[in-house]
């Protein structure tokens, strides 16, 4: 671990984190995707297409987690 990760307070070691995701989902093109993992998006998205009745807006799960607190 960085020496100077460890002396953040954990506010800033989450701000941090949050950065460096920022940083890295800028370029997604450059992010590994297994042969696995590429086939169950795949799979995913096939179901979608075939029945997106399925699907929950974001809003509805957003709302769903907020009532969970």
């Amino acid at each position: 671990m960085d020496p100077a990760f460890e002396k953040m307070t954990p506010s800033e070691q989450i701000q941090h984190v949050q950065d460096l995701w920022d940083h890295i989902a800028e370029h997604p093109e450059g992010i590994p995707v297994s042969a696995e993992m590429e086939a169950e998006l795949d799979r995913r998205l096939a179901a979608h297409r075939a029945d997106p009745s399925t699907a929950i807006p974001w809003e509805q799960v957003k709302a769903e987690l907020r009532r969970r607190q």
